[in-house]
């Protein structure tokens, strides 16, 4: 039995296996972050730790399985979240998550050219370095002994080893993709330094065995080994069988992540897209992502519907296009058609005449714009989808599965099991406990996608006015973020 565990931003998801890595039993539990402030977003890593043991636990009892059938495990989860720990890895305070732009200042004086040829990564605060450079700045750094990743973390409380691997190191700001190594100069000029960082390892490498903690905070027996693990911008595609180049995911969870696997370090001159190392080998090229489940569960929330599927089912009864409703899904910064981390989301088009259900359905109509918006930029960079995988939760939802094929004019295939991060995260945990010789091997016995989603000419028309109309919102809202951003104040 494989056990892979994705630590989400909204959840805890686990997932027991078998070696043809066939879902025997699975279970979650649930948290929120935290926004105390402006551009600010936080996660207690307790939540996490808390969480382990019962949705493993869970998980376990729904395959008919014990503890001691366990053969290996892996961590994989939420990307860009900075967590400083003390000597006994022990966290020093909250995570600032892959939500949180507090340390834009911090990139004032960054060569930001030389880091993103050198990275491929966009300089923006969402990423782990600002965040190290803030906490230095901001916080008491005398007993922060290292800085890590949410994956990293839970892997050192689980074999007190420090380690991370190379998709999610590149997503640092710190690292070279060519050199495959943290680089020196970008080190210092964020003020951090190697030994403040986890090591480099592969994503199927053992990172060690459970130790008497790691048994404790998870119920599993010592001495299981524990892959290094990765982010689950990675181990989503990945287990759902993202392994050519060419081959396009969206992985629509609590943000929506578009990306394509290219065979070379493909850099974007236009900086809407990212380059990172890929677990499986090559280059997964990819925007990190807009709030984009979890401004479901805003609105959800906010109009007190009381499930998604109730929340769907509202917003299938509004026409495509929302009757004129446009929404920019731009909560916590814009990340397509560009970065603008001072831009907010909005709703236009309101009148009397409109209801939950327009809102609703023009939510999930935004987000799939800002994904059309990627996926031409991926197109432009050379990849030939013939068809889009859509993962995560969102892959639940027919609704934003058909809107997806309609707004992309693709074909949408939807997996067997909607949270493929804990499949990937199992094929981690057989490669690191000797189950599969390496990743492309664990690939192998992966199902087939279970549906497949053709899109509606008819709506796709409709769904293309309405998507000139977003782009052209984009377009007067972007003055006001840009002149939020030269005032220095928050553009709510």
């Amino acid at each position: 039995m494989l056990v892979g565990v994705d630590i989400g931003t909204q959840s805890l998801k686990v997932a027991a296996t078998d070696f043809g890595l066939t879902v025997q039993g699975a279970a979650s539990r649930c948290y929120r972050p935290h926004f105390p402030g402006p551009d600010r977003a936080e996660q207690d890593p307790l939540l996490w730790e808390r969480a382990l043991r019962p949705a493993i636990t869970d998980a376990l009892a729904a395959a008919g399985a014990t503890a001691r059938q366990v053969t290996g495990l892996a961590i994989c989860g939420q990307l860009d979240g900075c967590i400083p720990v003390d000597r006994q890895g022990e966290p020093r305070g909250p995570c600032l998550t892959w939500m949180d732009r507090r340390a834009q200042a911090e990139l004032a004086d960054i060569d930001k050219d030389r880091l993103h040829a050198v990275t491929g990564i966009i300089a923006d605060a969402s990423h782990l370095a600002a965040k190290i450079r803030w906490l230095k700045r901001h916080g008491d750094s005398n007993a922060t002994a290292r800085y890590h990743q949410p994956v990293s973390y839970i892997v050192e409380r689980l074999t007190g080893i420090a380690v991370i691997d190379h998709a999610l190191a590149s997503t640092s700001m710190l690292y070279d993709l060519r050199a495959r190594d943290y680089d020196a100069e970008l080190l210092s000029a964020f003020d951090a330094t190697r030994a403040e960082l986890p090591s480099l390892a592969q994503s199927g490498d053992c990172a060690g065995k459970l130790n008497a903690q790691g048994a404790a905070l998870t119920g599993l027996p010592s001495g299981i080994p524990v892959a290094v693990g990765t982010g689950d911008d990675f181990s989503t595609p990945l287990g759902a069988g993202l392994i050519e180049p060419g081959e396009v995911s969206v992985a629509f969870g609590t943000g929506e992540v578009v990306g394509a696997l290219f065979a070379e370090p493909v850099i974007d001159a236009q900086c809407l897209v990212e380059t990172h190392a890929y677990p499986a080998g090559g280059y997964f090229v990819e925007n990190p992502g807009w709030l984009a489940g979890g401004a479901v569960t805003w609105l959800k929330d906010l109009l007190g519907i009381e499930s998604y599927e109730a929340f769907d089912a509202i917003a299938a009864t509004a026409p495509p296009g929302s009757d004129g409703v446009v929404f920019l899904p731009a909560f916590t910064g814009a990340m397509a058609p560009e970065w603008i981390a001072r831009a907010r989301g909005c709703f236009y088009g309101l009148t009397p005449a409109h209801g939950s259900a327009h809102l609703a359905r023009a939510l999930l109509e935004g987000c799939g714009f800002a994904m059309r918006d990627v996926l031409a930029r991926l197109k432009a960079l050379g990849a030939r989808p013939s068809s889009l995988k859509l993962l995560a939760g969102g892959s639940r939802s027919l609704l934003s599965a058909q809107l997806r094929a309609d707004i992309a004019a693709l074909p949408v295939l939807l997996p067997q099991h909607p949270d493929s991060s804990v499949i990937g995260a199992a094929m981690l945990a057989g490669v690191a406990a000797g189950v599969f010789a390496d990743i492309r091997e664990a690939a192998r016995p992966l199902a087939a996608p279970a549906r497949c989603i053709a899109p509606d000419p008819g709506a796709a028309a409709m769904l293309d006015q309405s998507y000139q109309r977003y782009r052209r919102l984009f377009s007067a809202v972007k003055s006001i973020a840009q002149q939020a951003a030269h005032d220095n104040v928050d553009p709510r």
